[in-house]
């Protein structure tokens, strides 16, 4: 196995735009051959991609179709879940998500053995009002154990760790996490099954919006979620990242926006392996709200940070029209996969 270090310093003065990630496996797998959850690719290109910057080939994109899912169509990708009223009055929202095993094409030519939530990275985003009562059915149709853990305010027997309450979900089984919506704001959901590297790092993740009773401002809202692949399978480091399942996506099919327009980004990270990730967007500032938890932002800036788990919410009036790129400010990560750009249009 080689870290990603070793990755890096592969075949030197490869660029990507030159070579579109293919040569990250010296046996690189289609759809139709090569193992289906395993493998150890590790051969790899030198970072860099020329005067433009790093991107896949001319042309080179995934198959989203074969995926099964598409970035663009996730970004605006908000699950309300099927709703009904209590005897007390509450609304009470119902969602089932089903754990599968599933090959996705993660760059052109190179296939990851993801460990999925309704089939997708990331997994759905629920939404849900402050106070609603929350059901969720999980049924593990995997190879493997699991459990959907949320961030939040729940009982013990609802926190989706293995010795607790049920505990560990195993292939064939279901079970249903039932708890009120709090606090509002912006939250995740996970595997909490060892070794929880691999199982969050394989694509066991998705978001978890709680509305506030009063609401936000009307605004175009989307959802990036901040990842990575360790196609390796190393523990040591990711080969690849990205938001919303593929690297470089909004590179190729940038994000449209109205100029003046409100925009809320709902920002998550759950990368694994990498300490912690940021956000950069390029010619403009953005009002931040730490978690979501706060209707008053803490700063106006233009970069953030965030540690495994943290998230928050990004809020931008974009004044002029044009390209403006978005990306982890470390450098690193931009050229294997997290950038993308803004297309602001009148």
């Amino acid at each position: 196995m080689r870290s990603r270090r070793g990755f890096l310093a592969g075949t030197a003065g490869v660029a990507i735009t030159a070579l579109p990630l293919r040569a990250i496996a010296s046996e690189p797998r289609t759809r139709e051959s090569g193992p289906a959850h395993g493998g150890s690719p590790g051969v790899g290109t030198a970072h860099g991609g020329g005067v433009n910057g790093p991107m896949f080939a001319q042309g080179a994109t995934v198959d989203h179709e074969a995926n099964g899912f598409n970035p663009s169509d996730i970004l605006r990708d908000f699950d309300l879940g099927q709703t009904s009223m209590m005897p007390d009055g509450r609304t009470l929202r119902e969602w089932s998500i089903t754990a599968v095993d599933k090959e996705i094409e993660v760059a052109p030519g190179v296939v990851f053995p993801a460990w999925t939530l309704n089939g997708r990275i990331p997994g759905p985003t629920l939404r849900c009002t402050e106070g609603d009562r929350l059901r969720v059915r999980f049924t593990n149709s995997s190879e493997h154990p699991h459990t959907l853990h949320f961030h939040g305010i729940h009982p013990a027997d609802m926190d989706g760790v293995p010795m607790v309450g049920r505990g560990t979900i195993s292939p064939g089984e279901e079970f249903v996490y039932e708890f009120d919506a709090e606090p509002f704001g912006l939250h995740l959901f996970h595997c909490h099954v060892g070794p929880l590297a691999e199982h969050i790092s394989r694509g066991m993740y998705g978001t978890f919006i709680i509305d506030p009773k009063q609401g936000r401002p009307p605004a175009d809202e989307m959802v990036m979620v901040m990842h990575g692949y360790n196609t390796t399978f190393d523990a040591e480091g990711n080969q690849l990242y990205a938001v919303n399942g593929i690297p470089f996506h909004y590179n190729q099919e940038p994000v449209q926006v109205r100029r003046g327009e409100l925009v809320r980004v709902y920002l998550v990270n759950i990368l694994e392996y990498d300490p912690i990730n940021s956000f950069h967007l390029h010619g403009n500032f953005f009002n931040y709200f730490p978690t979501g938890t706060s209707l008053t932002p803490t700063e106006l800036t233009d970069t953030i940070a965030q540690v495994q788990g943290q998230r928050g919410i990004c809020e931008i009036r974009f004044p002029t029209e044009g390209m403006f790129m978005f990306h982890a400010h470390k450098t690193e990560f931009a050229e294997l996969g997290w950038m993308g750009f803004f297309e602001v249009t009148p």
